[in-house]
């Protein structure tokens, strides 16, 4: 069966509450990130992701404090991102309680980051996550071939010219340990995964690929790893509003012949 597929709940926090939204916007209250973490490490979660997810945009560090907070209530990998420029920022996440840090925006604007987190703390700890559109001109020409994927910064509010799978590519040459795909057509819209770029990713990667944006239902997560080849799925809304429990999730897995952690 190969090896397990992780399933991963992530706490987007803004002003120090969960919020979820519908493709980056629209944003709702989910409840405390505190609570929320150490709920999921009980139902048997594989890992957890809290992203501060205006920490960029504003320019400024993530809630170290929160981390601290998280960290000490849960026993699975914890990553964190948001606000992460230079090394230090890392260092201070992981002296909090992260196990791992995932780089966006700062990462795209300068690469180099990703060579420095890989060859001071290990590739291990450093997460790629790329937030991609495929854009208005990619779906007028019928294209989804990902020449036409652009990767955005800044919590989806910027556009850049840099293209999903030449990124993810040079991303992994650099010495990132994963990506963090998440769709920004499909975040929150409970529709399924963009399969066809995740099984891109996939295939022509040696990393893990972590599937994020689209879930709605079980069979979401089923079909993101047999149809997207992903190693991992990450959902919020689902989870955070009691819509999917995770035990119930996993043991759907199991049944549908997909190696989980039970």
């Amino acid at each position: 069966m190969g090896l397990a597929k992780r399933i991963i709940p992530c706490l987007d926090v803004k002003d120090g509450e969960t919020v979820k939204g519908t493709n980056f916007v629209n944003l709702r209250s989910a409840g405390d990130p505190v609570e929320l973490g150490k709920a999921y490490s009980e139902q048997g979660a594989d890992e957890l992701v809290f992203l501060d997810i205006t920490a960029s945009f504003e320019g400024r560090k993530t809630f170290t404090e929160m981390v601290t907070r998280v960290a000490a209530e849960i026993n699975i990998p914890f990553t964190v991102g948001g606000g992460i420029n230079e090394l230090a920022d890392v260092e201070r996440l992981l002296y909090a309680g992260a196990d791992k840090v995932s780089v966006n925006s700062a990462a795209i604007r300068r690469p180099e980051l990703i060579d420095e987190i890989a060859h001071r703390f290990g590739s291990q700890v450093c997460v790629c996550a790329i937030d991609a559109r495929l854009d208005a001109d990619g779906m007028h020409n019928g294209s989804s071939d990902g020449s036409l994927w652009h990767c955005y910064l800044k919590g989806g509010r910027e556009r850049t010219e840099r293209g999903l799978f030449e990124w993810a590519h040079e991303a992994q040459e650099r010495g990132a340990g994963e990506i963090l795909f998440t769709s920004m057509n499909h975040d929150g819209v409970k529709t399924g995964y963009a399969n066809e770029a995740l099984r891109e990713l996939a295939d022509n990667l040696s990393i893990p690929i972590i599937a994020s944006g689209g879930a709605g239902a079980r069979e979401h997560f089923r079909d993101a790893f047999t149809l997207g080849h992903a190693d991992a799925a990450l959902a919020a809304s689902v989870f955070h509003f009691g819509e999917i429990p995770i035990p119930e999730l996993k043991k759907y897995l199991r049944e549908e012949r997909i190696n989980v952690r039970i």
